[in-house]
C-alpha cells in the first residue's frame, strides 16, 4: 500500500522538484513520455513550468539570479556570466571559449573574482577559510557564446552549487564580497593554472551531535517557503560551516571503507585513524580519496591529472558510457578511441592497435555501464594496460563500492556521490580514489598535491555526510528490491529485454569483483516489444519520474530520450534503443514495488501495439498517444 510520501511523489506536476518542496533538489518531475519529449524539443508548456532541473543541465535559479546580479554590477547588457568556485576553473572555461571561438578578442572574455571580506565567517569560502582565494569566480563573455560556455559547465561539472550561490548572493547583496583587479590569464587547457596547494589534512575536531535522519512523510506534505525552510533545516541547512572539514573527513573514510557504522559525526571522528581497506590494497587509506563538487567533476579532473602526468595522449572509452564522459575525452586532449559495444572483439582491436605501436593515455569504463548494465572484462583490460602502458579509470557509481571492489584493477576509481551514496537527492558530490599500487601513483600523487583544489562547498559536504551515514545498510535492501522487479519484468510476455548485471551475458565479469554476500545494484533498464507499450508502461508506472539515479525512492525515466535525444540513431547502433526505460530502485516495500510494476505491465498489455519503428516514427507515435 502506497504511503503518503509515495502519493506526494506520484502527484508531482511537470517541473516540480524531486523530492518535492526541496530548494536544492537534484531531480525534476517529468511524469509522462510526452513531457520528456517536450522538454527535449524545448516546448514552452514544459520549460515554462521548470522550477529546477538536473544541476549540470539546468542552471539552478539561484545561480542564474546571482550571475545576473554580477553582470549588472560588473558587466554590460550584452554580457552573460557563468560562475565557478575558483579562478583556476574560470581560467579553464576562458581557454575553452577561446579554443572554440577563434574570433574572441583578449578583452571580450574576462574573469571577475569575488573574495570574502572580514564580514564573512571563517570557513565560508574554500576549506581553509582564507580570503586569499576567491569564494566565487565569474566568467563574463558576450551573450552570443552562452551555448559554448554552457558546454564547459555541463561537461566539466565544475560550476558552483546552488547552495554556494545562495550563500554568496546574499553576501554579495550585503556588501560582504569584494573584487580585486585580476586580469584574465591566458592558459593552456591541458596544463595546470593555479599552483594551489594540495588537500589539507582535515583536523579531527569535536563537533555537535548531528543525529542521523530519515525523510519524514510530513516533510513532503508541506507547501511554500515554510516547507523549504523545514526541509533544509532538517538536513542541516543552518549548521555551522566550520563542521565542513570534519564532514569531509568522515566522507573520505566512508569511501575508503573504513567507516561503515551509522554513527553521528562526533562519534565517527573520535575513532582512531582506521587501517587500510579490507580488500587488500596495500598502502591504501583515506589520504588517497579526493572530493569534488560532483561526479563529472571527478572524471573531468582525473582526465586532466592523467594528461599532466603522462602528456596529451588519446584516451579510450570502453563500453557505452554516460554522455558527458565521452564528450570530455573527445573535447579535451588529442581525442578518444570509442568502443561503444564494450565487447571482447573491441579489446581484440585495441590489442592489435597497441601491438602496432599506438599509444594511449588511459582507458575509461563504467562498472557496470549505463544504461545497458554490461560489465567490462577488467582483468583483460588490466593485462593490456600493464602490457602497453596505459592507465585504467573505472567509474563504479552504479556498482557502488559496497557491492563491488574494483580498485585493485584500476589506477583511479571515480564515483558520483550524488547518487546512491547520498540517496536523498538533495546534494551533489563526487570522488576520485587513487590506487597506491598503481605504476602511476607517485606521479599522480605529486600532481594532485600541487594542483588539487578543494572546491567542495562546506554546506554541501555537511549534507553529504549526514545523508551517507546509512549508506551501507541501504544497499542490501535496494539490491533485493531491484532483483524482485527484474524477476517480475522478465516473466512478462510484453517485455523484450531486461538489462541488469545479474542477467547480463557479462555477469561473470561482475561476479569477479562482487563483494561477498552483496548484490547487483539498484539500477535496471527494460525494453518492451512495441513502442506503444513502452509509452503506456512508463506513463502508468507509479514512481517518481525524472533524471538521476541512486535515490532512496524509486525513480524512472525514458533515459535515452533524455540523454541522447539528438543522436538516437547513433545510440541504436550500439543496442541502446530509443524507447528504453531506466528504473532506479529505492527503499520502498518490496511487495508494493512489485505490485506497481504489475499494474503498469497490465496497462501496457491491453494494447496490441505496433512492431519496431524507426526513431522518427517512434517519437511521432509517442506524441500521438499523449494527445
Amino acid at each position: 500500500m502506497a504511503t503518503a510520501t509515495t502519493a506526494k511523489m506520484l502527484s508531482l506536476e511537470v517541473g516540480e522538484s524531486i523530492p518535492p518542496n526541496t530548494a536544492h533538489a537534484v531531480s525534476v518531475s517529468l511524469p509522462t513520455w510526452k513531457a520528456n519529449v517536450g522538454y527535449e524539443e524545448g516546448e514552452d508548456w514544459v520549460l515554462s513550468k521548470m522550477k529546477t532541473g538536473y544541476p549540470r543541465f539546468f542552471i539552478h535559479k539561484t545561480i542564474e539570479a546571482f550571475a545576473e546580479a554580477i553582470v549588472q554590477r560588473h558587466g554590460s547588457p550584452i554580457e552573460e556570466a557563468f560562475l565557478f568556485p575558483s579562478h583556476a576553473v574560470s581560467a579553464r572555461c576562458v581557454q575553452f571559449l577561446r579554443d572554440q571561438v577563434q574570433s574572441l578578442t583578449a578583452h571580450s572574455v574576462r574573469i571577475v573574482d569575488l573574495y570574502p571580506n572580514a564580514g564573512l565567517p571563517n570557513g565560508a569560502g574554500n576549506s581553509d577559510g582564507a580570503s586569499t582565494k576567491p569564494i566565487v569566480s565569474a566568467v563574463l563573455f558576450p551573450q552570443d557564446h552562452a551555448k559554448i560556455a554552457k558546454t564547459f559547465w555541463q561537461h566539466s561539472g565544475d560550476g558552483i552549487s546552488s547552495r554556494r550561490a545562495e550563500y554568496c548572493h546574499d553576501a554579495f547583496n550585503e556588501g560582504r564580497l569584494t573584487t580585486k583587479g585580476v586580469a584574465c590569464e591566458k592558459s593552456n587547457a591541458h596544463s595546470f593554472i593555479s599552483p594551489s596547494k594540495g588537500p589539507r589534512r582535515y583536523q579531527k575536531k569535536d563537533s555537535v551531535d548531528l543525529s542521523a535522519h530519515k525523510t519524514s512523510e510530513a516533510t513532503y506534505g508541506l507547501e511554500g517557503k515554510d516547507s523549504k525552510q523545514f526541509v533544509e533545516e532538517r538536513f542541516g541547512r543552518n549548521l555551522d560551516v566550520s563542521l565542513a572539514a570534519n564532514a569531509k573527513l568522515a566522507i573520505r573514510r566512508r569511501i575508503a571503507g573504513a567507516l561503515t557504522a551509522n554513527v553521528d559525526l562526533h562519534e565517527a571522528l573520535k575513532m582512531s585513524k582506521p587501517p587500510a581497506r579490507k580488500a587488500h590494497v596495500e598502502g591504501f587509506s583515506e589520504d588517497d580519496v579526493y572530493l569534488y563538487p560532483c561526479g563529472m567533476s571527478s572524471i573531468f579532473n582525473t582526465h586532466r591529472t592523467m594528461m599532466a602526468c603522462r602528456g596529451p595522449r588519446k584516451s579510450i572509452s570502453y563500453g557505452f558510457p554516460y554522455i558527458d564522459t565521452l564528450k570530455i575525452l573527445e573535447k579535451w586532449g588529442p581525442g578518444c578511441l570509442f568502443y561503444g559495444h564494450g565487447s571482447s572483439a573491441d579489446l581484440d582491436d585495441l590489442e592489435q592497435r597497441c601491438e602496432a605501436g599506438e599509444k594511449y593515455l588511459a582507458l575509461f569504463c563504467e562498472f557496470p555501464g549505463n544504461p545497458l548494465l554490461k560489465t567490462p572484462d577488467l582483468r583483460r583490460i588490466r593485462s593490456l594496460a600493464d602490457r602497453f602502458d596505459f592507465a585504467v579509470v573505472v567509474d563504479e557509481t552504479i556498482g557502488n563500492f559496497i557491492n563491488v571492489h574494483v580498485l585493485p584493477y584500476a589506477d583511479v576509481v571515480v564515483s558520483s556521490l550524488t547518487k546512491v551514496f547520498t540517496g536523498e537527492c538533495n546534494v551533489m558530490g563526487g570522488s576520485s580514489v587513487l590506487n597506491p599500487q598503481s605504476r602511476y601513483y607517485a606521479e599522480l600523487k605529486e600532481v594532485m598535491e600541487q594542483d588539487y583544489e578543494d572546491n567542495y562547498w562546506p554546506e554541501d559536504a555537511i549534507y553529504m555526510e549526514r545523508n551517507s551515514r546509512d549508506f551501507v545498510s541501504r544497499i542490501d535492501r535496494i539490491n533485493t528490491n531491484a532483483e524482485a522487479i527484474c524477476d517480475k519484468l522478465k516473466a512478462a510476455s510484453i517485455v523484450k529485454e531486461v538489462y541488469y548485471p545479474k542477467y547480463s551475458a557479462t555477469r561473470e565479469f561482475y561476479d569477479q569483483y562482487r563483494n561477498a554476500d552483496k548484490g547487483y545494484g539498484g539500477l535496471l533498464s527494460v525494453t518492451l516489444r512495441t513502442t506503444e507499450q513502452a509509452v503506456i508502461f512508463f506513463d502508468k508506472l507509479e514512481t517518481a519520474k525524472g533524471p538521476s539515479l541512486g535515490t532512496n525512492f524509486t525513480l524512472s525515466s525514458p533515459y535515452v530520450i533524455l540523454a541522447h535525444y539528438g543522436e538516437l540513431e547513433w545510440t541504436a547502433r550500439f543496442g541502446v534503443e530509443a524507447d528504453l526505460i531506466r528504473i532506479s530502485v529505492g527503499l520502498e516495500d518490496c511487495a508494493d514495488l512489485v505490485s506497481r510494476i504489475e499494474r503498469a505491465l497490465a496497462a501496457a498489455s491491453k494494447t496490441t501495439g505496433v512492431e519496431a519503428l524507426t526513431t522518427k516514427e517512434s517519437l511521432a507515435l509517442s506524441q500521438v498517444l499523449q494527445c
